[in-house]
């Protein structure tokens, strides 16, 4: 007997299942995979006359877990040699099936990259959960934070990332990119738009905005007459909180105003929790506004599988 049964077979035996395995088994029955693949497929290539290439679901696999385990292709390729259970995850057996390499994964990437199919991902998430009636249309709350990117220049071209840049908050400079997003009442994310750091979070404002809404809801760097006026014309309620300045404090009623505000605001800050907090991507991975959108889009929509997880799995098992 192999020494890889052997290993099999010892996984199979042992009694704990670990944060990782769980994870990874709700993640399996929570993803729409069948409408995922269906999005890149056209892009995909064929069986030709070389060998053939990873099946779709394989990479797409491995490419959600790059996602959720913050792993560079390397890593990743390393992975699925070091770890039974993400192996298992992807449908790969040692002996039996190939391990892709880091180029296929990188390879992979551009190709979402390419053809703007992260966008298509994300889209395909929420036409899900909209079907599920999971994602709700009537109120979108508007939010930012900054991504940080590295400073320094010893790197081959001598400089900082030129689509990056400095911003002043409060008292610290940060040095990086803003990612947009617009959420629903619950903080699940339909529109991800990605900017350098330093452009204003309410000039993104009106690309967060599904139409749909009956009301918007954001903190006080999107506060502005002219487009509250805008909006409540279009019959959208404005409930963006109020900002005071150094000649005109917040009155009494203003700041009770504000605070029943931030309570539906601060759900909008759920997903970023997840993709910069639970799954660590703090800093961009990659030089470039595009790459790095692309990417935020794709950890966007699983933050949105991720948040309503045990809601489709009693969906589902309700309707067994």
């Amino acid at each position: 007997m192999s020494l890889l049964i052997i290993a099999s077979l010892a996984y199979n035996e042992k009694k704990k299942v670990t944060r990782r395995e769980k994870f990874l088994f709700e993640m399996e029955h929570v993803v729409p995979w069948k409408r995922l693949e269906r999005v890149a497929e056209p892009h995909y290539p064929d069986i030709g006359n070389g060998r053939p290439p990873i099946g779709l679901g394989r990479m797409l696999r491995i490419y959600f877990m790059q996602q959720w385990f913050n792993l560079a292709d390397e890593a990743m390729e390393d992975s699925l040699y070091d770890s039974e259970s993400m192996r298992r995850f992807a449908g790969i057996e040692l002996g039996r099936d190939p391990v892709p390499d880091s180029t296929t994964m990188l390879r992979f990437r551009h190709m979402l990259e390419e053809h703007n199919l992260t966008q298509g991902l994300l889209s395909e998430v929420n036409e899900h959960l909209k079907g599920a009636g999971l994602l709700l249309r009537e109120g979108t709350i508007v939010d930012a934070t900054i991504i940080d990117a590295p400073t320094s220049t010893k790197n081959k071209d001598k400089r900082r990332d030129p689509e990056m840049h400095q911003v002043k908050k409060g008292n610290e400079w940060y040095f990086g990119m803003k990612a947009h997003i617009g959420t629903d009442l619950q903080g699940l994310a339909h529109t991800v738009v990605c900017t350098p750091a330093n452009v204003a979070d309410g000039n993104v404002m009106n690309d967060l905005i599904h139409g749909e809404e009956l009301a918007v809801y954001g903190d006080r760097a999107y506060s502005s007459v002219k487009r509250k006026a805008e909006y409540e014309a279009n019959g959208i309620a404005w409930r963006v909180q109020k900002m005071s300045n150094q000649y005109r404090p917040l009155t009494k009623r203003e700041r009770s105003w504000n605070s029943r505000m931030s309570r539906v605001r601060a759900r909008g800050e759920h997903a970023f929790g997840v993709v910069k907090n639970i799954w660590g991507h703090s800093k961009v991975r990659y030089r470039g506004i595009k790459k790095n959108a692309a990417q935020f889009c794709t950890l966007f929509a699983l933050a949105n599988l991720y948040l309503v997880r045990h809601k489709i799995l009693k969906l589902q098992a309700r309707s067994i």
